[in-house]
């Protein structure tokens, strides 16, 4: 078993045993289990054999229940995994990053986002973490102090808030206020920009009044293209429309105090090198959530997350959630081969969540490298895409149940609808929840084709066998699904699930041997356009590929 060389090392002891999960004893175990089993691993003669099959595969996180019942594993296939993880050295790794060293070792630097949901007087973890924990309290009063301000004039001095930013800086908190609605400001209106593409900004500023908009601009460094570009843009936009007053209807999110009051920026929040931007959402970025659903409600959300915090800290790894569903995809992704994963929201505020776990999964586990430099000889992230609710079953669940691809599904139930859901409305959520529970039994079950033919009409077709019939409407079922459930979608709830998202994906990543906290893959093309926007001045093709040169001149052309 070979340790991995770049393990930062601890002060609290010697240094951690991480071991590459395919250098471990485990894996050598788990790839004779598939073979044996795995491969031919039926999910409707393990529900037939083990009628407690459900209550033996479910698991309660704080906030969060999952029936993993439905996935394509047995209690010796956990048992396994479970060793899989403790080899690696899963805990080490894990109590690293609360402690706060630097696991992010290609830029040096901690990994710190549950210090952003950490109460003031939270338990001490490590030098490191207390002192972020102090930091980020500093910070965390005068922004919701501030939101709270606005709030207090909504209706009257602001009418709509316009958030600015790109990749963490939009996804976290447009998912979150779409989410949380229920819990919104009733005064208030959101909007929200990314794009550096004018049909993006452009209608959303056609909506709005200069005069009664905060505009909320959140740029780390107040250097991020897409973010600024926008940024003038509201500006002169604002300038032009009848405001007059840029401080007080503009706040920046960053740490570069001296570019936002160039800008015209004087109250800006920040925040610190170890928030990475798909984790940011906790800090000052989600300013917007803050004005959204309150002080309180922010509150909540943070503490949602912190109690998943807590359960991933010291819940053993049998009983872990995100350790098991870690597990689960590791599983499949290098033992079955599945290439992707569909998260399937039975709760229409949930439909930007698929967007924000694409940022969260693949952009941190999109690596081929080990920290050690090493090409990985397994596969890594899987592809994550989904859609809310029924939408998905009218359009991409024909390939879940009938193509040739087999692609787990995490379906997602809200128990209780939103407030006010009741009288007209429903009917419409019990439809809803059977809806779910249905696709994840279709998938489970499926439907053979002598079954299929009992049910074709003797006259589907009159120049097609009524057994080629029975064949386009058989299922093959065994695909596996995975089902979370929430009481109701609240801030503490949604805080929960969010964290509990971010914590699997850590641990996938630490059993890849892979760093989850760098994102070097997004830097080439920037660096790559800034070279080419003064080629749309001049015209200049020089040195460049025929591909690249032919474009540019045909997008140049009058």
């Amino acid at each position: 078993m070979r340790p991995l060389a770049g393990t930062p090392r601890s002060g609290k002891g010697p240094r951690m045993s991480l071991v590459r999960c395919d250098n471990t004893e485990a894996w050598g175990a788990l790839k004779a289990h598939y073979e044996a089993k795995g491969r031919q691993f039926d999910l409707r003669n393990a529900f037939a054999g083990d009628a407690g099959r459900f209550d033996r595969f479910a698991v309660q996180a704080p906030g969060v229940f999952a029936d993993l019942s439905k996935n394509r594993w047995d209690a010796s296939t956990r048992a396994l995994l479970t060793g899989l993880a403790a080899e690696c050295g899963l805990e080490a790794r894990r109590d690293a990053m609360f402690a706060g060293e630097p696991i992010n070792l290609t830029e040096g630097r901690a990994v710190l986002h549950t210090a952003l949901r950490a109460p003031a007087d939270a338990k001490s973890l490590g030098v490191v973490a207390d002192a972020a924990i102090a930091d980020v309290h500093s910070v965390l009063e005068p922004l919701l102090a501030y939101a709270e301000r606005v709030r207090a004039q909504a209706g009257t001095q602001f009418t709509d808030v316009l958030n600015i930013g790109i990749g963490g800086s939009d996804l976290g908190p447009q998912m979150a206020v779409i989410a949380l609605e229920e819990f919104r400001h009733p005064k208030l209106r959101f909007h929200f920009v990314s794009n550096v593409d004018g049909h993006d900004i452009a209608p959303v500023l056609k909506r709005l009044d200069a005069r009664s908009t905060l505009v909320i601009v959140a740029s780390k460094t107040f250097t991020t293209q897409e973010t600024l570009a926008n940024a003038r843009v509201a500006r002169e936009w604002f300038t032009a429309n009848g405001g007059t007053d840029v401080a007080t209807h503009f706040v920046g999110v960053t740490t570069n105090i001296e570019a936002a009051a160039k800008f015209g920026i004087t109250t800006t929040f920040g925040f610190w090198d170890w928030v990475g931007g798909r984790y940011s959402l906790w800090s000052a970025i989600g300013l917007s959530l803050a004005i959204a659903i309150g002080a309180d409600g922010f509150k909540e959300f943070l503490a949602g997350a912190h109690a998943m915090d807590e359960h991933f800290r010291t819940t053993p790894l049998a009983h872990n959630l995100p350790v098991q569903l870690a597990l689960i995809d590791v599983w499949y992704r290098n033992f079955h081969g599945f290439t992707s994963r569909s998260v399937a929201p039975y709760h229409q505020g949930l439909k930007r969540l698929p967007a924000y776990l694409q940022q969260l999964e693949m952009e941190s586990n999109g690596k081929r490298v080990d920290v050690d430099g090493h090409a990985v000889p397994f596969a890594t992230s899987p592809v994550v895409w989904g859609e809310p609710g029924t939408n998905g079953q009218h359009a991409y669940f024909q390939m879940l149940h009938q193509g040739t691809d087999v692609v787990p599904v995490e379906f997602i139930a809200i128990k209780t609808p939103a407030a006010g859901h009741d009288g007209l409305y429903a009917d419409l959520h019990t439809k809803l929840l059977a809806n779910c529970l249905a696709q994840s039994q279709a998938l489970m079950q499926g439907k053979a084709p002598a079954e299929a033919a009992l049910e074709s009409p003797p006259t589907a077709s009159r120049t097609i066998a009524r057994e080629v019939i029975a064949e386009h409407r058989g299922f093959p079922g065994n695909r596996p699904s995975t089902t979370l459930v929430l009481e109701a979608l609240t801030p503490r709830t949604l805080g929960a699930l969010i964290a509990l998202y971010e914590h699997r994906v850590f641990c996938s990543g630490a059993l890849w041997g892979i760093n989850s906290f760098d994102q070097w893959g997004v830097e080439l093309g920037k660096a790559l356009c800034n070279a080419l926007l003064p080629r749309f001045e001049t015209g200049a093709t020089d040195g460049l590929d025929s591909s690249t040169a032919g474009l540019l001149t045909r997008l140049l052309a009058r």
